[in-house]
């Protein structure tokens, strides 16, 4: 329970931070309702509780303070209202997939972004040797000959 409530102290805060960012503009600067429906790439079913970050960038294409960070519901569907317009930073983030991460120029009153998580790929090495199983030890190499054995 003290978990949820320090996740939703945090989520409330990074939210409160985006809205100060607001109201540091004009009162009659436009604001955009911004919709995510997330998915998996391969089946297109809804990807729940994954975490939807945002973050503003500025006219040089860097992050700057302020934010907030969503979940998705068990549509894989989450909106946040009053997203100035401008640029801005988002990141996805769902356990077994890949992070998403890409800019988006907000300039209309409602906008939907739909989001497609992929799988992780398949890694390999470039280490003939590594093994293939994290389970197994290395291999090791052969101990070094005896002093009292004779060579061949």
């Amino acid at each position: 329970m003290k978990r949820v409530l320090a996740i939703g102290a945090l989520v409330l805060l990074a939210m409160t931070g985006l809205a100060v960012a607001q109201h540091d503009k004009e009162d009659n600067d436009p604001t955009c309702l911004l919709s995510f429906v997330v998915t998996k790439d391969d089946n297109g079913k809804a990807v729940r509780n994954a975490a939807v970050i945002m973050h503003p960038v500025n006219p040089k294409g860097r992050q700057v303070q302020g934010g907030a960070e969503l979940k998705t519901d068990v549509d894989g569907k989450t909106n946040f209202d009053g997203i100035p317009y401008g640029k801005l930073r988002v990141q996805v983030l769902a356990q077994g997939f890949q992070t998403f991460g890409a800019d988006y120029d907000i300039d209309k009153p409602k906008m939907e972004i739909t989001v497609k998580l992929k799988r992780p790929q398949g890694q390999f090495s470039l280490y003939g040797d590594a093994p293939k199983d994290s389970n197994n030890p290395p291999k090791q190499d052969a101990p070094p000959p005896s002093q009292n054995q004779k060579p061949n």
